[in-house]
């Protein structure tokens, strides 16, 4: 009786410490992701951002905010569509 409750207690780490490994390296992609975004929105939109901010300050939140709707959910598809990808490969 023993000996199962010890494995059932292994599988449970097990499961655990492969969900917190998944959870690290979704951390790792999804920030590598925002930090090239920043820098791609910057790059190619800053100049007009901060023209647009300078002249109609509605239209800037707006555009802010709408930059900051696309990130959300534009980043969450990518990161789960690679790891998808990912989980695939292993199993």
């Amino acid at each position: 009786m023993q000996s199962g409750g010890r494995r059932n207690h292994m599988a449970s780490r097990a499961k655990k410490s492969a969900s917190l490994g998944s959870f690290l390296l979704e951390l790792v992609v999804y920030a590598a992701f925002v930090f090239a975004y920043f820098f791609l929105v910057l790059h190619f939109l800053g100049d007009w951002l901060k023209h647009v901010f300078d002249q109609n300050k509605t239209l800037y939140a707006f555009v802010a905010l709408a930059l900051i709707i696309v990130q959300g959910v534009g980043l969450e598809m990518l990161t789960t569509g690679l790891l998808r990808i990912i989980r695939r490969r292993e199993s």
